[in-house]
């Protein structure tokens, strides 16, 4: 373990499909040493993506003038490690792995870089270094799960071919049954019909409405909390839909904790604040599916794991494990 300058900096970045947040910390000074926040910066505008992937240009255009100010009013210093994590890291990220290692060293002559996957940020920001699994729900689901060897990954595959027990499931699953109702067929459900129409005009328009949009998972994700409503108040039909993604959501669980005793998940994300309807079929289902398993609370968000990480990285003291499309390091 190496020990930091003083006047030293670690850059930790969260970019996603609502914008770009990037955190300057001061390394080995937070509780459990992961690096102590000074100061963070938000954009609004998501980092472009094109048909090379990720805009490596847009990202650092960003990117490098909020760092160089927020040094500036922290009074100065060096920047010795930066993580950034980035959603469609695994699969878009050909450019930032190309061009951010060079970027970052003519601008601040750092060599320490660590490109991740948000699942990557996600999971370090909830449990840390340490072994277990972690969910990340919202408008997707990704389970991540390592023993410090090596990852594993459940889902992520985007709302056509998974994303099971996400809140664009939900919200397709909730609009499904509203128009069951509508059509007088079996398994609807009035209240969510009522919603529907609310929310959006008569049922019968909902295609159009729906289909031509760009931001389709964001849209059924939107009435996710629709359906928690319903299942709240009553709706056997909406409580149903939640029971299914909790089992949806224990088994991408199970599918990447660790074999062994004393292991530990954790829930991160704005899935998991849809409330009780969610969460007691959920405990239910771990209670079933993971035996011994604890379920603790997530420590921190995908930017402070990427702070966590950079911190890591600073010092020498990185356990979680590389991967060529996860978790790649330049040192």
């Amino acid at each position: 373990m190496t020990t930091a300058p003083e006047r030293a900096f670690v850059v930790g970045v969260d970019s996603g499909g609502s914008g770009l947040r990037v955190a300057l910390a001061r390394p080995g000074q937070g509780p459990a040493g992961e690096g102590r926040i000074v100061e963070t910066v938000s954009s609004r505008e998501p980092v472009r993506t094109g048909a090379g992937g990720i805009d490596a240009g847009h990202l650092l255009a960003q990117l490098l003038p909020a760092v160089d100010a927020m040094t500036a009013r922290a009074g100065g210093g060096t920047v010795l490690a930066v993580a950034v994590g980035a959603a469609g890291m695994a699969t878009l990220g050909d450019r930032l792995r190309a061009e951010l290692p060079g970027a970052f060293d003519r601008a601040w002559g750092v060599r320490r870089l660590a490109l991740a996957a948000d699942a990557v940020t996600a999971y370090a920001g909830a449990l840390g270094q340490r072994p277990g699994a972690v969910v990340a729900g919202g408008t997707g689901l990704i389970a991540l799960g390592t023993d410090l060897s090596g990852w594993r990954r459940a889902d992520g595959w985007g709302h056509l071919l998974g994303d099971c027990g996400s809140g664009a499931w939900i919200g397709r699953a909730g609009l499904e049954a509203a128009m069951r109702a509508y059509d007088g067929r079996r398994g609807g459900s009035a209240a969510l019909l009522a919603r529907v129409e609310e929310r959006f005009g008569p049922a019968a328009g909902l295609p159009g409405a729906l289909y031509p949009r760009a931001d389709r998972p964001a849209v059924l994700a939107s009435f996710a909390p629709e359906v928690a409503a319903c299942a709240a108040a009553g709706d056997a039909v909406a409580a149903g839909v939640l029971e299914r993604a909790a089992a949806h959501i224990a088994e991408a669980a199970a599918a990447v904790v660790p074999s062994g005793p004393g292991n530990e998940v954790a829930l991160t994300g704005g899935l998991f604040m849809l409330g009780e309807s969610l969460l007691g079929p959920l405990r239910a289902e771990f209670g079933a599916l993971l035996p011994g398993v604890r379920e603790v609370p997530a420590a921190g968000d995908p930017l402070a794991g990427a702070v966590t990480i950079a911190a890591a990285l600073a010092d020498g003291s990185l356990r979680l494990p590389e991967d060529p499309r996860l978790l790649q390091l330049a040192r």
